[in-house]
């Protein structure tokens, strides 16, 4: 026996809205208004008997059910379009070239991969892990993820992921020492860890430092990576105290390689963003990639 689906324009609303991380977004994507996709998503959790998106003052959040249901629906509509593409004619087999940072390269987007070669097995990906902003319309590049403001004039962009920066050692070095580490002005007697080469200014130890009245603790003292990866597994190896990104520490966090050992943290200024030359981002491979680039960013646990 056949089970009775729910519309298949609310499951399409519900799956864009938890992916673009709002009904506004989705209403960009579906090319309808918020009120519809915001209707839509309703009618679909009546349906259900169950709750998708908690609405919040700052936004929405996934429900459990929500969130577990979510990779699957990605999934299905990622088929979808696919046997609709074949019917066009159009191919998603072929090259992609992406560029991205080295620690997000490493640190989110390489644990990620097997999950996209199983969903677009079809799709040769290229990883370019530079720090350098890449012209996108004068390299052989089709999608560069930049860590910024989001002001890149000329490019198509899509927010992927929002930070939030907090300090975060390995579970031996917050519980070591004299005492255990449980305020900022207990870092006199940890070894801070530095990301010298960002300009975000909540990854500045001096402003946390002056910020909580601590005194007596020379900011700039212990070592510096000019790359938040490097930065990233010093900490884990127990070398200090370093200003972590959510992003770049969540999975370490859950496996239990890092902690929080202080209350508090910082939205970060910058957010990842997914950009591409204008128009481009209508080219199969290319919008199949960005679909699932965002369904990884709406899972992941520090999507903000």
């Amino acid at each position: 026996m056949t089970r009775r689906l729910p519309p298949l324009n609310a499951l399409r609303a519900f799956e864009a809205a938890a992916r673009r991380g709002g009904f506004a977004k989705a209403a960009e994507e579906l090319a309808v208004t918020p009120a519809a996709v915001s209707q839509q998503v309703r009618l679909l959790e009546a349906e259900l008997g169950v709750e998708l998106f908690r609405r919040l003052p700052r936004g929405l959040e996934l429900t459990p059910a929500g969130r577990g249901a979510l990779p699957e629906l990605r999934e299905a509509f990622a088929r979808l379009a696919r046997a609709v593409e074949d019917m066009r004619g159009e191919r998603l087999a072929g090259p992609l070239t992406v560029s991205v940072l080295p620690s997000l390269a490493h640190r989110w987007l390489l644990p990620r991969l097997p999950a996209l070669a199983a969903a677009h097995p079809e799709i040769d990906l290229t990883v370019h892990a530079e720090a350098r902003a890449v012209d996108l319309a004068r390299e052989a590049i089709d999608l560069g993820i930049r860590y910024g403001k989001g002001h890149y004039p000329g490019l198509h962009a899509r927010l992927l992921l929002t930070e939030e920066v907090f300090p975060v050692c390995a579970p031996a070095l917050a519980h070591g020492g004299p005492r255990p580490l449980r305020r900022l002005a207990d870092l006199r007697e940890r070894t801070l860890l530095h990301e010298r080469a960002s300009a975000e200014p909540s990854l500045s130890w001096s402003a946390w430092l002056r910020d909580a009245g601590v005194e007596d603790v020379d900011p700039a003292r212990g070592p510096g990576f000019t790359d938040a990866a490097m930065l990233v597994e010093a900490a884990v190896r127990g070398m200090g105290v370093a200003l972590g990104r959510s992003v770049l520490v969540a999975d370490d966090l859950l496996a239990g390689r890092l902690v929080r050992p202080l209350p508090g943290g910082r939205a970060a200024e910058y957010a990842y963003y997914a950009v591409t030359r204008e128009g481009h981002e209508r080219h199969p491979r290319v919008r199949a990639f960005l679909g699932w680039l965002e369904g990884q960013a709406a899972a992941s646990p520090a999507s903000g």
